[in-house]
């Protein structure tokens, strides 16, 4: 159970996954190690600077590594830590509850806009 005596146990993960873009690049990099162009294209229309921002904070959390590989063309592959794999059933977990639950969400979100 969770003890609800201390939120601010959960602020480290609030502001991780707070920013635009956040859980739809973590889910991408769950599946695996991915180039930058590789992310870029799945998640369009994100913005270089704001992938490249993303990016750097989830390496700054510890939750990506980034790995250069020089050469020509120089390329850079993002992965996640022990620490990011971490977060997977977190999102599994949320990806059941959006499976069971989405659809009414919708549909109450469209039913108060008429």
């Amino acid at each position: 159970m969770m003890d609800r005596s201390c939120p601010g146990v959960v602020e480290p993960i609030l502001e991780l996954l707070d920013g635009k873009w956040m859980l739809l690049l973590l889910f991408e990099l769950f599946n695996g190690t991915q180039r930058f162009g590789e992310l870029r294209r799945k998640l369009q229309p994100i913005s270089p600077k704001t992938l490249t921002d993303r990016l750097r904070l989830l390496e700054e959390k510890g939750i990506v590594t980034r790995t250069l590989y020089p050469g020509v063309p120089l390329h850079v592959e993002y992965e996640l830590t022990e620490s990011g794999k971490g977060l997977q059933p977190i999102f599994e977990a949320m990806w059941t509850w959006t499976q069971e639950y989405g659809a009414s969400l919708r549909k109450e979100a469209e039913e108060a806009v008429e």
